[in-house]
């Protein structure tokens, strides 16, 4: 098997495990565990793996003055993007979910063209305008055609939206820390000031957590979110961007929506409408204006 075939089969895995976890995070709250108790979860578990993966890596020392960014990148990767992201999901659908983390590479081209006052063509424009009216109607209509796992569509999308600014702004934060550093060197870090974040946050959410009062299907969902949601997916993307482009790798994040629609809708954990059809179509037609290439470059 060539690299470049194993890179695009980790690459395919991640977007698969992240479409399963719409549906797994989604049967574990709230009715077992409340959207923080279940971050401190995760965050905490995938902090053990982080540090001990880091035991059997090449060792590198962080420059002081790259601490600050790795709190920002804390902030946004970790708690802001977590807390938003898990509660959102409390209040709406598998499907609304995924199809708004689509709009991740239009906020990063937004945020770029802010932050690095790079120009952009009309075509991308309008590519950010129908992704965000795709979004903005699966947040204006989520109570009108929620599904019944959705409590509250409206407030669910909105705060999904919330976490894909904040990720936006988390691949941006990162990015100098990739060129400088191996991942391991530090990501344990972020994971661990992340884990201080969110822990006043979740506290008590998780002290009220009782595993041994679970379904053992349940157990397994939890354990699932944190070593292959969490740990594994970033072990299969550090693979996939050693051989890849960045801006291929992303574009398996389009898979995503597919399978958590396929699996959602095949346990019969939720339903297509026209309004998520209609939204997606939008958000998928931004979402390609966006990841046009300007100039002529070699392919993967």
């Amino acid at each position: 098997m060539s690299k470049r075939t194993a890179a695009l089969i980790a690459a395919t895995m991640v977007s698969l495990i992240y479409g399963v976890t719409f549906t797994i995070a989604k049967d574990v709250m709230p009715q077992y565990i409340n959207p923080y108790g279940f971050i401190v979860l995760r965050v905490g578990g995938s902090v053990i793996l982080f540090w001990l993966v880091w035991l059997f890596m090449p060792k590198e020392k962080i420059a002081l003055g790259d601490f600050p960014r790795i709190i920002a990148a804390a902030v946004f990767g970790v708690a802001l993007n977590m807390l938003t992201f898990f509660k959102g999901l409390s209040y709406t659908s598998p499907i609304s979910a995924s199809v708004i983390m689509v709009t991740t590479p239009i906020i990063v081209l937004v945020l770029s063209a802010i932050i690095m006052k790079e120009r952009m063509k009309k075509s991308k424009v309008l590519g950010i305008v129908l992704g965000l009216a795709g979004t903005a109607s699966l947040i204006y209509f989520g109570n009108h055609h929620a599904s019944a796992t959705a409590t509250n569509g409206t407030l669910g999308n909105l705060l999904v939206f919330i976490n894909a600014v904040s990720y936006g702004f988390y691949l941006i934060i990162v990015k100098k820390l990739m060129e400088k550093y191996n991942a391991f060197t530090f990501v344990k870090w972020i994971y661990l000031f992340g884990f201080l974040m969110v822990l006043p946050f979740g506290w008590a959410e998780f002290n009220a957590i009782t595993l041994n009062l679970m379904p053992e299907a349940v157990v397994w969902k939890v354990a699932f979110v944190i070593v292959f949601s969490t740990f594994l997916t970033y072990l299969l993307n550090l693979l996939s961007m050693k051989t890849l482009k960045p801006v291929t790798v992303a574009v398996f994040i389009y898979l995503q929506p597919l399978f958590a629609t396929l699996i959602a809708i095949g346990l019969g954990k939720d339903s297509l409408s026209l309004i998520k059809s209609v939204s997606a179509v939008l958000i998928f037609s931004g979402v390609y204006l966006v990841t046009q290439k300007t100039t002529h470059s070699t392919p993967d």
